[in-house]
């Protein structure tokens, strides 16, 4: 096989196949054909706004594309907010008041009982994404590309939102309920917790767990 047609090969093994995720692809589906329904219905559409639910759907279509770099962008968020929806929602249950807020609606009655079963997803998706690219590698390039997503989501959040509903924490910081100055210096500090600590931190993590698929595929565009 000459350069060329090599080239288009492996290009499209890693963004277009499906086969590296296997039958997951048509959980990616029916999950979608399940949430965004039952989602719109009970939250509304800004809802998916935040960075958990948007997350949760670019992995689902990752799967059933089979791309690992929108896979890969999804490991580099979903153990972070996983763990953050754990800690607060786990606060409530076991000491009866929330960390840090964020979970709050799933003892809300208002909402189906089996839309907010369906939040449980914060517990699977980190487990899901992390599986992933330990079978089918992790593309480095995810770091950068989650940081673009959630710098989109604080951007629209702030515009398209209101201070209430403190989408992605766009208007209050989750541990002082402050505003950090003007509000593109607060958006800039969220996202620099974002992409510089939390993700950054599992991005370090996913390099060690696939050294050689994040080495590998680092040089494709």
């Amino acid at each position: 096989m000459d350069a060329p047609l090599a080239r288009s090969a492996a290009l499209a093994a890693d963004e277009g196949d499906a086969r590296p995720y296997g039958r997951l692809r048509w959980l990616g589906l029916a999950w979608l054909a399940v949430y965004l329904p039952s989602y719109t219905l009970a939250y509304g559409v800004t809802n998916f706004l935040f960075l958990c639910n948007l997350g949760v759907m670019v992995t689902a279509v990752a799967l059933v594309a089979g791309s690992r770099l929108w896979l890969s962008s999804q490991a580099v968020a979903a153990p972070v907010i996983g763990l953050a929806w754990g800690l607060d929602a786990g606060s409530r249950l076991l000491l009866g008041a929330h960390l840090f807020g964020g979970t709050e609606y799933m003892w809300d009655p208002q909402y189906p009982l089996f839309t907010r079963l369906l939040s449980l997803y914060h517990v699977a998706w980190p487990l899901l994404v992390l599986w992933c690219v330990r079978r089918a590698g992790y593309d480095r390039r995810g770091w950068p590309l989650q940081t673009a997503i959630a710098a989109a989501a604080l951007i629209v959040a702030r515009s398209a939102t209101g201070p209430e509903e403190n989408v992605n924490f766009a208007f209050r910081d989750p541990f002082w309920n402050l505003q950090l100055g003007p509000a593109p210096l607060h958006l800039a500090l969220v996202l620099a917790a974002l992409a510089g600590l939390a993700y950054g931190a599992t991005h370090l993590l996913l390099l060690r767990l696939a050294p050689r698929a994040a080495a590998g595929r680092s040089t494709r565009s």
